[in-house]
């Protein structure tokens, strides 16, 4: 993409202050009384790039030593860097899946709640996408997944306990990883 992706422009702002912004209102507009307590924002490449440009609590920003070796390595310091806090579940926020809603990620951790469901995600057009909620009795299964097939081992694991979330939000599904792809994106936003 020329530049990191968490950089990239997008309505005003970037890829990762657009994802913040989402996680901010949907603190603000979380109607069961449930939301999303803390944010962790992983960064293993272009770290001191991003953290100069967006400003980021340093009690959100965990270092991942391990990037090269793919999603599952972030996921996985998310996860340990939760050792102190109490949680129901992560939400797992996808930097080349920027194209969510507040709204579509308030109703995801409602459903999470009232469902009591494992795993809960939304799905567009038959395909599911991103974000995606853990429960957090499934972290220690995240931490032992295999880098090859990622966290996508535990879903298949646990497909009785997914919630398929429906929505009409293409953007859980639109992975932005090259120029053309965006431009597509935005053009059709």
């Amino acid at each position: 993409m020329g530049s990191p992706k968490a950089l990239l422009p997008l309505r005003g702002s970037t890829f990762l202050g657009h994802l913040l912004e989402v996680i901010h209102q949907s603190k603000k507009d979380a109607e069961s009384g449930k939301e999303i307590g803390c944010t962790r924002v992983v960064l293993g490449a272009h770290t001191k790039e991003i953290t100069d440009k967006i400003p980021l609590d340093h009690s959100a920003i965990v270092l991942n030593p391990h990037w090269k070796e793919g999603q599952l390595s972030s996921i996985k310091e998310a996860i340990r860097s939760l050792k102190e806090v109490q949680t129901d579940g992560i939400i797992l926020f996808l930097v080349d899946h920027p194209l969510v809603s507040a709204e579509l990620v308030s109703e995801l951790v409602g459903q999470f709640y009232a469902s009591g469901r494992a795993i809960v995600l939304p799905k567009f057009g038959g395909k599911r996408g991103h974000p995606v909620i853990f429960a957090s009795r499934l972290y220690a299964e995240l931490l032992a997944a295999p880098a090859e097939q990622g966290a996508r081992t535990v879903v298949w694991a646990h497909q009785d306990e997914v919630l398929e979330v429906p929505t009409n939000e293409e953007g859980v599904v639109l992975n932005l990883n090259d120029p053309e792809s965006l431009r597509r994106a935005l053009a059709g936003s």
